[in-house]
């Protein structure tokens, strides 16, 4: 489905991300791992069309999509769910969920892509008319995930979505993972938080960046097998 290959993304003259390349089947969850810094989240705005790469491919479903605009990138099926949120802290938790369902290139079923979004994230329901300002972290956190979800994405592009969170909503959110994962939902996930990526499954993908660069790849296994303490080691 997702194909990025030798991709450099620039800085000026200093680069952040080095001939990255990794892979996304349909209905895979992978996973993105690295300490601060390792260039994670310029990768996943590189692949949304929000930090052109100066050189590498990056294909969709079979289409080059390397250097397009964010907003025909979405219109192909791709979300992205950036790490600080960022809802329209001024709207209603409806308006931010029917900004979301213009980026689908197709005029969707109103009632039927609400309801969908609301079997994840019932809560919403209850605050649809509440200012997205209003919510707490971990709501608007949620919010951000539905509006994404809500446009019916091919590929959700996840950066950190248990940032700032307390405990017990890392938990929830690890919750909502592993049920879009079960529903068949692409995504690629950028964390930093092992433990929780790790609860997703143990057959998923994982791609360690260290310095702009794939230090390690395999599945959940072979990458614990290649740390001594890789919770640690990502937090040096």
């Amino acid at each position: 489905m997702l194909t990025v290959d030798k991709v450099q993304v620039c800085y000026g003259k200093s680069p952040a991300v080095q001939d990255v390349s990794l892979r996304v089947a349909p209905g895979e969850t992978v996973l993105l791992l690295g300490r601060n810094g390792a260039g994670k989240s310029t990768l996943l705005k590189s692949i949304m069309g929000l930090e052109p790469p100066c050189s590498g491919r990056i294909i969709f479903q079979d289409r080059p999509i390397t250097g397009s605009s964010p907003c025909k990138i979405a219109r192909q099926g791709i979300c992205y769910i950036p790490e600080d949120r960022q809802v329209f802290s001024n709207l209603s938790v409806l308006e931010n969920l029917e900004m979301g369902m213009l980026a689908h290139k197709k005029k969707l079923n109103r009632h039927e892509s609400l309801e969908r979004v609301f079997e994840y994230f019932p809560r919403l329901k209850e605050r649809l008319g509440q200012q997205a300002g209003s919510l707490s972290g971990g709501e608007q956190q949620m919010l951000a995930i539905a509006r994404g979800l809500v446009s019916k994405p091919q590929l959700m592009l996840v950066d950190e979505p248990t940032e700032g969170l307390m405990p017990i909503l890392v938990d929830e959110t690890a919750g909502i993972l592993r049920r879009l994962r079960q529903d068949g939902v692409t995504i690629l996930l950028v964390e930093q938080n092992y433990s929780m990526a790790m609860s997703l499954g143990e057959d998923l993908s994982v791609y360690f960046m260290e310095k702009g660069r794939i230090l390690k790849h395999g599945d959940v296994k072979e990458f614990q097998a290649g740390f001594d303490d890789p919770d640690h080691w990502m937090k040096m």
